[in-house]
């Protein structure tokens, strides 16, 4: 069950665009063996309230914009300054009652969240039957989520308590962790009604950080661009 999810990523996707790829991969992806390796990575920098971020997350596929249609078979140019369309394909059980939707529905604040931040605009859910067969397919908007949940839904959640909360974790976070030297865990045990936050080094970067990127970061070239080193 834990291989579905990449089963039909494997049966939705092609490494390279439709004309570039031989008709024997094509016709032969139901025997590929399945592979979490092949991703995109988005980085993105955002912000949550008063809190600044730099992001980076896998997104399973990507898809160009003719105009104001995405075009499936084109990835994006490598040099493009526009937005990318990115994909995220996710699979779920057919609801069969209200308590199946309302596990979904707050299966959907997963799917928001994770696209919401990295900023991809579409996500692809494939919902498969007890036995995992694929029984049909829904295309969602991310940023039309909270307001589907809220309307169409049992209301399980709501988009702006969301971004709320985590801007004023965030705040929290800030001040909590004022040395800039050590390493830090932040633990959230299952069902637990707490996060916890507690050094675990008092100094260095517990290998987080690799030796080239701290040189980097450490250089005379970094002064004064954010106002620390």
């Amino acid at each position: 069950m834990s291989y579905w999810g990449y089963k039909f990523e494997t049966l939705s996707l092609l490494p390279r665009t439709w004309d570039e790829t031989s008709r024997e991969y094509i016709e032969g992806r139901e025997d590929l063996i399945v592979s979490n390796h092949a991703q995109y990575c988005s980085v993105v920098r955002t912000g949550i309230g008063k809190s600044r971020l730099i992001l980076g997350g896998e997104v399973d596929a990507a898809a160009s914009r003719f105009l104001y249609t995405l075009v499936w078979d084109v990835k994006p140019p490598p040099t493009s300054t526009e937005p990318i369309n990115w994909v995220e394909l996710k699979t779920a059980a057919t609801p069969l009652s209200e308590r199946d939707m309302l596990k979904y529905e707050r299966k959907l604040l997963k799917f928001w969240i994770q696209s919401f931040f990295l900023g991809v605009p579409k996500i692809i859910v494939g919902f498969r039957s007890k036995d995992g067969i694929l029984e049909s397919l829904e295309e969602l908007e991310t940023e039309k989520l909270p307001r589907m949940v809220k309307q169409r839904g049992k209301g399980s959640w709501d988009g702006n308590v969301c971004i709320n909360f985590t801007a004023g974790w965030l705040e929290w976070l800030k001040d909590t962790i004022t040395d800039d030297d050590g390493v830090w865990r932040i633990r959230k045990r299952e069902k637990a009604p707490v996060i916890e936050v507690f050094k675990v080094e008092e100094s260095g970067h517990g290998d987080i950080l690799s030796g080239e990127f701290v040189e980097w970061r450490s250089g005379p070239e970094q002064d004064g661009r954010d106002g620390k080193k």
